[in-house]
């Protein structure tokens, strides 16, 4: 496995600040002390993150694997030092491992109290916000933690599963059944016929048969209960620009604000290989990065959410909205906001569904650049998207064939695009 990380090589200083002592008084207020044993863990992957844990005395030893027991040291932390990452704003499982190398005292700051830290405490914030941003990109760069996906290169079926881990910002790696040794290993080890790939092995040890994306989802407890009694000042359906934008803009007002999404943050938007039109990015930025700003910083406020979720059931109560959602459970609210975006649409052709995910794709995302290198492909549209993706596979595959319905691109498509593309 590629375990090198370009952020832990260049950014270690902001991936491992040490706090003073000054700063460490300051932030007493929003936790509290607690000792460890050595050989304790302090954190362990799968469980729910403790929130912010600031070492006072000792050392601590911080480890990553994956489901089939690779391990990789990733630092030491000593006094003055924290443990976080972007997981520790919700709450959400743990990515690695944390044990005490020696007898260890500690500030735990649980999830809720670290945001308002993270508000109270601008200039402190803004480096702890930083720090837990990158380290949950080294991991993913990392390439070791997380669940495996075990399947035939190619599969439609892989194909979907590796697109929603991608695009929910989670560490997962891919193994081919057919052509890896290690892969065929697994089959075997698991006694798995090829009807039931792909498999995916959770961190937790849990093994999945070709799993819908609420089943990966739930194994690796991404999906919570939702509190049904609790009334919320706001729920958003939908997590694109519009709804993060709105999760973003209640949280910061201070409004209890819930979000659900049937598949994963960021839209059509995140699956855009490189935005240059959008305010406050003149060099541009993938629309993955773009929105999973978006999302940390609805964190940062104090958004929950719960993805992927389907709404499916909107009802009016006397005082209040219900909506109910595809896996039985409900969510009252003052208000609803509706952001579910639009539907894909699809070409008028009888057998399309057969190859829909294998051969057809409605995104260009690195995954399916992978899957057409060296081949020609034909991209069916003339909007921006397609101007994107244009640019982006027009680099990564032997020919890129344009149909367009219009008189020019010049129609549908912004003029930097089609500058570029001519």
């Amino acid at each position: 496995m590629n375990t090198s990380s370009p952020t832990l090589e260049t950014r270690w200083h902001q991936l491992f600040p040490k706090l003073t002592r000054a700063e460490i008084d300051r932030i007493c207020r929003f936790g509290r002390s607690r000792a460890y044993r050595k050989g304790e863990y302090l954190e362990k992957t799968g469980a729910p993150s403790p929130g912010l844990i600031v070492i006072l005395s000792g050392t601590v030893e911080m480890t990553q694997h994956d489901a089939l027991g690779h391990e990789e040291g990733i630092v030491t932390y000593g006094p003055g030092q924290f443990m976080a990452e972007i997981a520790s704003l919700s709450g959400s499982p743990v990515l690695v491992d944390g044990v005490a190398a020696t007898d260890v005292e500690a500030l735990i700051i649980p999830s809720a109290r670290l945001r308002e830290l993270i508000v109270a405490e601008a200039e402190l914030g803004e480096r702890i916000m930083r720090a837990l941003i990158l380290r949950r990109v080294a991991i993913l760069e990392s390439n070791v933690a997380g669940p495996i996906i075990v399947g035939a290169s190619g599969d439609a079926d892989v194909l979907r599963l590796e697109n929603f881990l991608e695009r929910s910002g989670q560490p997962h790696h891919t193994l081919d059944a057919g052509d890896s040794e290690e892969g065929k290993a697994v089959v075997e080890r698991f006694h798995v016929s090829e009807r039931d790939l792909p498999i995916v092995l959770c961190p937790n040890g849990k093994l999945l048969r070709n799993p819908d994306e609420r089943t990966l989802a739930a194994c690796l407890g991404l999906v919570r209960k939702i509190d049904g009694s609790r009334l919320y000042d706001v729920v958003i359906v939908g997590s694109g620009p519009a709804g993060l934008a709105a999760a973003v803009y209640a949280g910061s007002e201070g409004l209890s604000t819930f979000m659900l999404d049937c598949n994963a943050f960021g839209g059509q938007a995140g699956a855009s290989m490189r935005i240059e039109n959008y305010l406050g990015f003149p060099t541009g930025i993938t629309g993955m990065k773009l929105m999973a700003r978006a999302y940390n910083q609805a964190q940062k406020f104090g958004v929950e959410s719960s993805i992927p979720e389907e709404a499916v059931r909107l009802r009016c109560a006397p005082s209040e909205l219900i909506i109910e959602t595809k896996s039985d459970q409900r969510l009252r609210a003052r208000a609803v906001v509706i952001a579910t975006g639009a539907r894909y649409r699809r070409l008028d052709i009888p057998n399309l569904a057969e190859f829909e995910g294998s051969h057809v794709h409605y995104w260009a995302s690195p995954l399916e650049a992978k899957l057409c290198a060296g081949q020609e492909v034909v991209l069916v549209g003339a909007g921006n998207s397609a101007g994107q993706a244009t640019v982006y596979l027009a680099s990564q595959v032997a020919k890129v064939w344009m149909l367009v319905r219009g008189a020019s691109l010049a129609a549908k498509m912004s003029r930097y695009l089609v500058d570029r593309i001519e």
